[in-house]
């Protein structure tokens, strides 16, 4: 019942913020449908609270430091970037050109200064990510990033790919490692959610002197080490290595995480 209730809601509150947004992006200046965003993520969170009784702890903020950088994190389900946009000032994020099918939301990531790649990946998308990332980064924005390009599920794991270490290297920028266990009360795109308190940490930033393969192995790690345990912490059952999860979409990723592209 509880589900339901906030399902409904989130039906209601992304059509009236959606065209919201539209109508906001018609405005001068990025503000407005920054404004929009950033209300309609809040009023989830409160939702989500209120009606599905999951309750999101944010944990980690003293690692995140002033001005731009960027946010590397796990990607469980919808919820995730509600929490990062409720909770974080002048964000900015990469997604797949796929968004881009829905109506209006194409105006809508243009005018926020959305970073929009294309989902096959590749040199193309690797490129097409430095390009548009330079503007926002010359703006001072955060950039949030999921490293793997997928809704994975508690205890499963994508292969990471290498956009966030040319980003960084790119635009010298530190890199925060994000963990989370939301996947636990929220999975992926499923309608039921599970009662509790979920957690978001920001984790220390990486080391800026890595080559790819050692900071493409060091993000992995720390990412799922962290979120594992956070899973346990939910679970209270033991903490288990995340289990690859092969993709065979459109195009296959590399065997190795410092090999699959941006």
């Amino acid at each position: 019942m509880r589900s339901a209730l906030f399902n409904a809601y989130y039906w209601v509150l992304s059509i009236f913020y959606g065209l919201s947004a539209a109508f906001s992006a018609l405005l001068p200046g990025r503000r407005p449908v920054t404004f929009a965003l950033r209300l309609y993520s809040k009023r989830m969170l409160w939702a989500l609270r209120v009606f599905a009784g999951v309750e999101v702890e944010v944990k980690g903020r003293e690692n995140l430091p002033e001005g731009a950088f960027i946010i590397a994190a796990k990607h469980h389900s919808w919820g995730d970037g509600f929490v990062m946009f409720a909770n974080l000032d002048n964000l900015s994020f990469v997604t797949g050109d796929h968004l881009e099918k829905f109506p209006l939301l194409g105006g809508i990531l243009k005018k926020f200064g959305a970073i929009v790649v294309d989902s096959c990946g590749g040199p193309e998308a690797r490129a097409a990510l430095s390009k548009s990332a330079a503007q926002v980064a010359a703006e001072g924005r955060r950039i949030l990033i999921y490293p793997e390009g997928h809704l994975a599920a508690p205890g499963e794991r994508f292969r990471y790919r290498t956009g966030v270490y040319h980003m960084s290297r790119d635009f010298d920028l530190p890199v925060i490692p994000a963990a989370t266990n939301l996947g636990c009360f929220w999975k992926q795109q499923e309608k039921k959610k599970t009662p509790g308190r979920a957690t978001v940490k920001f984790l220390p930033a990486l080391p800026r002197d890595l080559q790819k393969i050692e900071f493409m192995k060091l993000l992995e790690i720390t990412v799922e080490g962290r979120t594992n345990e956070l899973i346990a912490e939910a679970t209270g059952q033991p903490v288990k290595p995340s289990v690859l999860v092969e993709w065979n979409g459109r195009k296959n990723v590399a065997s190795d995480p410092a090999e699959a592209a941006a």
